[in-house]
């Protein structure tokens, strides 16, 4: 039974005191309603997810303070809105580490080369693990030289949803990459992860 008008201050108060059960019933109510709000705001269904995700395990969190919501549909949506606009800042701080890293970038020397060629590993292992829909279009960009409106062709795709990928994709990089972020290897290996997201 999903969760009607007159009874969601109900639900609410019983989530507030720990009951997952209300807690699911939320949960299940507005979710399919956060998904469309949200893959209008971002056209990726992926990130629409996450977003959703955040967005409640978030309230659980802080589920004590559930009875102190007036409006929680009004609530929650803004919500949704507000971790979206936390995302899109995200990407830009991405994008700017990025295009710094290609200012500060500096050919390797031999002393580096084993580190390259380690990093270089530990990269096609990261990719291999990414998201099948991610790992395919980093690929198509990648090995490929396919730009974001030639992968988004292919795949009957929006070029913004490829560029979600693409970011995301070089932010799980970048986060398993972080072991050799003082290596002129990091460097160098970001070099071409930058030729990619500028595609």
């Amino acid at each position: 039974m999903h969760a009607k008008l007159y009874e969601e201050g109900t639900l609410l108060r019983e989530a507030a005191g720990g009951s997952e059960s209300a807690f699911t019933e939320l949960f299940h109510y507005y979710k399919d309603k956060l998904y469309s709000f949200l893959l209008r705001l971002t056209e990726s269904p992926e990130m629409a997810e996450d977003v959703i995700q955040d967005i409640f395990l978030k309230l659980w969190k802080s589920r004590a303070g559930l009875t102190g919501i007036d409006n929680f549909g009004s609530y929650i949506f803004r919500m949704a809105q507000n971790q979206c606009l936390t995302h899109f800042k995200r990407v830009a701080r991405e994008t700017l580490i990025l295009a710094e890293l290609q200012r500060e970038a500096t050919v390797p020397d031999t002393e580096n080369t084993e580190a390259l060629r380690a990093m270089q590993q530990k990269l096609e292992a990261v990719v291999a693990q990414l998201p099948p829909q991610q790992r395919l279009i980093y690929t198509l960009s990648r090995e490929q030289g396919l730009k974001h409106e030639e992968i988004a062709r292919r795949l009957a795709i929006s070029p913004s949803t490829v560029k979600n990928h693409m970011i995301q994709a070089l932010s799980s990089i970048r986060k398993e990459l972080a072991p050799y972020a003082r290596t002129g290897a990091f460097v160098t290996c970001f070099i071409a992860l930058i030729e990619a997201f500028e595609k």
